[in-house]
């Protein structure tokens, strides 16, 4: 199936997907954010057999226990204490995207940038004809606003009501790479629209889910998709359109 404007979607099972490992500039997804956000926080794929399909991406964990980011192919979980852990390959995952990453070369990025400005200058750079693109930034920071949520117990509430308790915090100057994803707003059911962005401080020191940020200096590397591989839970539907969260709920939770 495929929607607007472009991008190319494959609804798999688990065992699809297992036969289906995605190609270089194919984002892999598990699950979906409408399910997500109803509170379907069990995971259902473990690190080790996400990371066999990309080696950069975001997403969290079992429980909803806190942030996940992977960088280089390896795994990290910044905590509600502003910590990072590299957790269990065994651990699951309810909702993550990762990508191969192979991108174009570095480009660079003059400072400062608020965080409004850097995306605008990412969308600037994204490659053409690429309905999606993933990012990995690395430079330096005055300073961050991050976020992380403590892991929930069932039953679970939904991601609105657990994001009313999520822990922030403020960092800074920090060296830092932040990894993400774009995707167009035709596929908000199946994931957050416009820049969703996770950093990692250089020294591993702290971590989190970007709510905002000023750019110093630094460089991108940006990796265009035109094809998302989801594997589906039971009883989870990819609907890319209609019946999912507004684009109001998801902002309401994405910038905290």
């Amino acid at each position: 199936m495929s929607v607007d404007p472009g991008l190319a979607l494959v609804a798999l099972d688990r065992a699809g997907a297992a036969r289906d490992p995605a190609a270089a500039h194919v984002a892999f997804q598990v699950s979906t954010l409408a399910a997500l956000l109803d509170g379907r926080y069990e995971g259902e794929l473990t690190l080790a057999e996400l990371t066999r399909h990309g080696d950069l991406g975001i997403g969290t964990l079992d429980g909803l226990d806190g942030e996940l980011a992977v960088l280089d192919g390896e795994c990290w979980q910044a905590r509600a204490d502003g910590t990072l852990h590299r957790p269990d390959p065994a651990t699951r995952t309810p909702f993550a995207v990762v990508v191969p990453f192979t991108p174009g070369p570095p480009e660079p990025l003059a400072g400062p940038l608020p965080l409004e400005a850097l995306c605008a200058r990412l969308d600037a750079l994204r490659p053409a004809g690429a309905p999606a693109c993933a990012v990995r930034v690395d430079g330096r920071l005055a300073r961050a606003r991050l976020r992380s949520v403590p892991r929930q117990s069932p039953p679970y509430r939904p991601l609105a009501e657990v994001a009313r308790h999520q822990a922030v915090w403020e960092t800074g100057p920090v060296e830092a790479t932040i990894v993400g994803f774009r995707f167009p707003a035709a596929v908000q059911a199946l994931e957050v629209p416009g820049w969703h962005l996770h950093l990692l401080a250089a020294d591993r020191s702290t971590g989190g889910h970007v709510l905002d940020l000023v750019l110093e200096r630094g460089t991108a590397r940006l990796d265009g998709s035109s094809a998302l591989h989801l594997e589906l839970p039971p009883g989870v539907v990819a609907e890319a359109r209609g019946g999912g969260p507004t684009a109001d709920a998801i902002r309401r939770i994405e910038q905290g």
